[in-house]
């Protein structure tokens, strides 16, 4: 129920400020006096939808975080582990030239850690407790300097706006190809029939998919980018050490909840065409990028 409901109040915030963004500039219907496209508005429109969508989660990123993945906030250590990974976030914060962010455990047995929050200075950066079990104070280190490193570069900020962009075109175009088909397939005569709203979710969800490609490319770019950060701020060689284990634990099931799974440490390994939907570039590739750069 809790997720069902997290889920309204999402999409009913989205809708909420798209509407208050479309009243205050102005904006009508997609469709002039004469029942054609009326591009302009409908670009508008789709902009706000689009950006509405990913602004909305990016500032509940870290409510959708914690919730999902049951992560605990450590208020006061409570042992000389926690008291240890504050001590090093907050050297690796101050180093990066970030506010201090909030440190979190979540409970499971994969080893995992992921970086969110709509602020570079307001993050949650989080590690599993498998990962605090299994892995060295090194790699654990080198780690969380990875997900630092996500932070101090404003991947989350970026990657939404990437998002929003593409949610507009996608909407856009969606709409002008279910315009087209309404009126020479369905030959619909004023407004819009059912032509138009059928093939507009049809290619909204095929468009969706084919654009999805471009985030993910960039996601990819921004784990090498966030790799290196690891190696500067924990270590060269405890980065790479803990890319080796996740590769050696990588047959264990993914348990990471699907929502989270682009802001993880890793996120398993697909191949041929499913490869272009990777969150993550495969861990050999990042291996192999950090043996070679000169850090």
């Amino acid at each position: 129920m809790l997720r069902v409901g997290l889920f309204l109040l999402t999409n009913l915030a989205i809708i909420v400020v798209a509407f208050i963004v479309m009243s205050l500039l102005g904006v009508g219907s997609m469709l002039d006096e004469a029942g054609g496209l009326n591009l302009t508005n409908l670009l508008i429109i789709s902009f706000i939808f689009g950006m509405a969508s990913s602004l909305v989660a990016l500032l509940m990123s870290k409510t959708i975080a914690k919730w999902s993945t049951k992560a605990v906030i450590i208020q006061e250590p409570r042992n000389q582990v926690e008291r240890w990974l504050l001590n090093e976030v907050r050297d690796m914060a101050t180093r990066a030239g970030i506010d201090m962010p909030d440190v979190a455990i979540f409970p499971m047995t994969q080893a995992n850690a992921f970086a969110t929050g709509w602020n570079r200075n307001k993050a949650l950066v989080a590690v599993s407790t498998g990962m605090l079990e299994r892995f060295t104070k090194d790699e654990i280190k080198a780690v969380m300097g990875h997900e630092i490193g996500h932070v101090a570069n404003g991947d989350m900020v970026t990657l939404t706006l990437i998002q929003g962009v593409v949610n507009t075109f996608v909407i856009f175009f969606a709409r002008i190809i279910g315009y087209a088909v309404d009126k020479f397939v369905f030959r619909s005569e004023s407004g819009v029939g059912i032509g138009y709203f059928v093939v507009s979710i049809v290619m909204q969800i095929v468009l969706g998919i084919l654009a999805s490609t471009i985030v993910m490319w960039f996601s990819r770019r921004r784990e090498f980018i966030a790799d290196y950060a690891g190696a500067e701020l924990g270590g060269k060689a405890g980065m790479i050490s803990a890319l080796r284990r996740l590769k050696a634990e990588s047959g264990v099931p993914d348990q990471m909840p699907e929502s989270m799974n682009a802001f993880g440490i890793n996120s398993g390994a697909r191949k041929g065409l499913k490869a272009l939907f990777m969150s993550h570039p495969p861990l050999d590739d990042r291996i192999k990028a950090l043996e070679a750069a000169n850090i």
